[in-house]
């Protein structure tokens, strides 16, 4: 069965760091495109990030310079280092399948999210 877990959120302090990961189990990530999104409360879903199965990455214009994505093939594990955190990256973190390979900027499978709230 498929199945994605975020795990790494927390409270942190403007400025400060976590890292996000994305565990998967019943596939291979290293043949998929793994994607970050991210929803704040009252807002839509934003895609965040994008891992494509090349390496070739992609981010949104907000995290930009800030944000890592990352992958460790031999825990089938995607990362979202995320640094310099400001206060309007408090959402909810999802990783998502987003399809074969390459990004496609919408998710297909999705795990159930990890919380992140920078505030001082």
């Amino acid at each position: 069965q498929l199945q994605l877990v975020e795990s790494g959120g927390g409270l942190v302090q403007p400025g400060g760091s976590l890292r996000l990961s994305c565990a998967a189990s019943g596939f291979t990530l290293d043949y998929y495109a793994i994607g970050w999104f991210r929803q704040a409360p009252g807002k839509e879903r934003e895609g965040v990030s994008c891992s494509s199965s090349d390496g070739s990455t992609n981010y949104a214009t907000s995290v930009k310079d800030r944000f890592i994505i990352f992958r460790d093939g031999a825990k089938n594990t995607v990362y979202l280092q995320m640094n310099t955190l400001k206060p309007e990256d408090t959402a909810v973190y999802y990783c998502a399948v987003e399809g074969r390979d390459y990004c496609s900027g919408k998710g297909l499978y999705w795990g159930q999210g990890t919380q992140v709230t920078v505030s001082s």
